[in-house]
């Protein structure tokens, strides 16, 4: 142990010593480094010199923490030992003080046996000398004498006790001989460990610090050598320093110059930037002013184009056509089905695009309504129209599109927001009115439904009744239906009547596409006759309002029984109507418009005598962008018909007698009484009659004319 502790105060020493010499080449270090840095120098020779001085004197600092770390472990692998043997020292004198704790035991154990063996050999002999006399003294006590008697026995008992106890401690004594043997031996072998791991241990020390002092030496002799190499080169730095101040001083100058033109260029960029915004916002602002007066003239040059465009196609006599769009509804369902796939140009209404498979489409029309208009404005692209059956002209406006597309809330409406129907209607009236002081004029209304290819009238008192379409027997070339009701309307609640009493009449049936699916062609016949008191002129109008029963695909509206036939007759009329349209933009020399019940009640209206227009209803959900795709090619098609220019319908006679004045103001229905309501209107005789009177006015005008 003392040779240990002498060992480590060696080391120690040793150590102390290594710090301070660290100490004082990393104080050298230092001040060269202060040295270096007072007064750099640029371009000296002796740089690359002292940054592999430098290099080297790091390499040995790194070589010297090296050692400083094999150091520390040797002291650590010195102190572990040094421990180890302390603790086999501790385990030798623990087994050394039991071992004679152990001998104290057995010894004094060995005592207490012998001591008791040897009292036990003396008490017999007391006890028989007792026992003899006993018997030389008393005989009486008998029962003394038994007493002693079990006491001997239970001594003698005791004593083969003791006897059997005084072997077990001889057997014990004999046990802790052979391990106090064991345990010398044990020590030996502990010792002769002892003495070879200090053996090793002394060996160990002897080498490392041969090794410790031989890489001090070493160390020391190196950083003598670079110390030299740094003070040589410490040298030549402060040689170089002085040449170098000149240098100092103009690179002094120049980084103050640069210095203020650095302070000085913040105030100049802001000046530039805010001259460049300035040119930047007047050329935008010219721009914007350039596209605003651009956009100006697009609007009014499309404007223009659409005001020649409607002058071309009221000379050509083409079909107008108008599509509307109606809104997604919760019909439509959910997911990327019910997905919206039609979108319209900002800069033109006429044009609309549908997404169809992957394509966009773009098709132009006369005007275009998105979802979000109202009856009101698409009523005020038609009032044209209908004001011109007051002139005499001859008017039709149907809608066309599948089913479920809103053709019928277009022309019927709802009773809070009514459609073209019952809007045309109270214009008409709103015009009657303000031509009351020079015109009488008579307004008659009719309703027909075409069902299944039979022509029924609806406000009629037998639905049922089929009727057929045939030609005016005064040789007009017009056509006209025997039989069919006619109302005049004086009120707008005579309008609601007839209306009502119509819609209750008409087929509807509930299928997959639509809850309130029309089942058949509506037809509303609103016939206009005036007469101008002053001149005699007469005019007729006619104005047709159609609205067709819906195309659909059989398979998706799960059409069955009677939904199938009806969907069949819907279909076939339909394509009949497609036909038409054909043969006229084809310029054919016969259009079948016999073909079907619908082509020919339209025939008036598609032949060239009539001001037509279609308002084409489609519906933008992606599910259906195959029927939206067929109805705007349709109508496409109908846009491009030319049915001639259009004839007014009035009759100029000469001032008319008094017989003849009287008979038109019966024809106008001026007597009382003349005014119809649903309840109680004219039936076919009386309109058959009504037609035989108009017949033979016309051919008594003709002749006074």
């Amino acid at each position: 142990g003392t040779d240990a502790e002498k060992h480590r105060d060696l080391l120690a020493a040793e150590n102390e010593r290594l710090r301070q010499e660290m100490k004082a080449c990393e104080g050298e270090l230092r001040e060269l480094r202060r040295l270096q840095q007072q007064a750099p120098c640029r371009d000296c020779p002796h740089l690359q010199e002292n940054a592999g001085l430098q290099e080297q004197l790091s390499q040995l600092q790194r070589e010297a923490e090296e050692t400083r770390a094999k150091l520390v472990e040797l002291d650590l692998e010195v102190q572990q030992k040094t421990n180890r043997l302390a603790e086999v020292e501790l385990r030798l004198k623990d087994s050394l003080a039991e071992r004679a704790e152990e001998e104290e035991r057995l010894s004094r154990r060995l005592r207490d046996s012998q001591e008791t063996i040897a009292s036990l050999k003396s008490q017999p002999q007391q006890i028989k000398y007792i026992i003899k006399t006993v018997e030389v003294e008393s005989a009486k006590a008998k029962q003394a004498l038994c007493e002693t008697q079990s006491r001997n026995q239970y001594l003698q008992e005791q004593v083969g006790m003791q006897r059997q106890v005084l072997k077990e401690m001889e057997q014990q004594l004999q046990s802790s001989q052979k391990t106090e043997a064991q345990l010398r031996a044990q020590i030996m072998l502990y010792e002769a460990e002892l003495e070879r791991a200090h053996g090793q241990m002394l060996e160990e020390m002897q080498t490392m610090e041969e090794e410790k002092n031989r890489a001090i030496e070493e160390a020391f002799s190196r950083a003598q050598v670079e110390m030299k190499a740094v003070h040589e080169n410490l040298a030549g730095v402060r040689t170089n320093l002085l040449t170098l101040q000149p240098a100092l001083r103009t690179l002094t100058h120049d980084y103050n110059s640069l210095k203020r033109q650095v302070r000085d260029f913040p105030l100049l960029l802001q000046e530039t930037l805010r001259s460049a915004r300035a040119e930047i916002s007047q050329a935008i602002e010219e721009v914007h002013s350039t596209n605003r007066e651009l956009l100006r003239k697009y609007r009014r040059e499309l404007q223009l184009r659409k005001k020649c465009h409607n002058e071309l196609v009221r000379l050509k006599g083409n079909i107008r056509v108008f599509g509307r769009v109606r809104p997604i509804t919760k019909e439509d369902g959910e997911g990327p089905e019910a997905s919206n796939a039609v979108t319209f140009d900002t800069d033109d209404d006429a044009v609309l695009h549908l997404l169809h498979k992957g394509k966009q489409v773009s098709f132009e029309l006369d005007k275009v309504f998105p979802p979000q208009a109202s009856q009101e404005e698409v009523f005020q692209e038609v009032q044209a129209l209908v004001t011109s059956c007051i002139d005499g002209y001859n008017v039709c406006i149907f809608a066309y599109g599948q089913t479920g597309a809103g053709k019928t809330y277009t022309m019927e409406g709802t009773a809070a927001n009514p459609g073209i129907n019952q809007r045309a209607l109270q214009l008409l009236f709103s015009e009657v009115r303000g031509k009351a002081a020079d015109w009488d004029y008579a307004i008659t209304v009719s309703a027909a439904e075409i069902y299944n290819e039979s022509l029924r009238d609806l406000l009629g008192k037998e639905p049922q009744e089929k009727l057929e379409i045939k030609l005016c027997p005064d040789g007009s070339g017009q056509l006209y239906v025997p039989g069919l009701t006619e109302f005049r309307v004086q009120s707008v609640e005579d309008i609601n009547k007839v209306f009502e009493f119509g819609h209750v009449k008409r087929v509807t049936e509930c299928t997959n596409l639509n809850e309130h699916s029309s089942r058949s062609h509506a037809l509303l016949i609103i016939t206009v006759r005036g007469l101008d008191r002053s001149t005699g002129l007469r005019t007729t109008g006619k104005l047709n309002l159609v609205d067709l029963a819906g195309s659909e695909r059989v398979g998706r509206s799960g059409a069955e029984g009677s939904r199938l036939r009806e969907a069949q007759h819907i279909n076939k009329s339909l394509s009949a109507l497609g036909d038409v349209i054909y043969a006229l933009r084809s310029r054919q020399g016969h259009v079948p418009f016999r073909n079907s019940k619908l082509t020919y009640l339209l025939q008036d209206s598609l032949s060239g005598d009539s001001k037509t227009l279609m308002m084409v209803q489609v519906s933008p959900a992606e599910k259906n962008t195959s029927e939206t795709l067929c109805s705007l090619k349709f109508a496409e098609r109908v846009r491009s018909v030319e049915l001639g220019p259009v004839s007014r319908k009035a009759e100029l006679a000469s001032w008319p007698s008094q017989e003849q004045l009287e008979v038109t103001k019966g024809l106008l229905g001026d007597s009382p009484g003349s005014a119809a309501t649903p309840g109680r209107g004219h039936t076919s005789h009386s309109s058959g009659h009504l037609s035989s009177r108009s017949a033979s006015i016309r051919r008594k005008l003709q002749t006074s004319g």
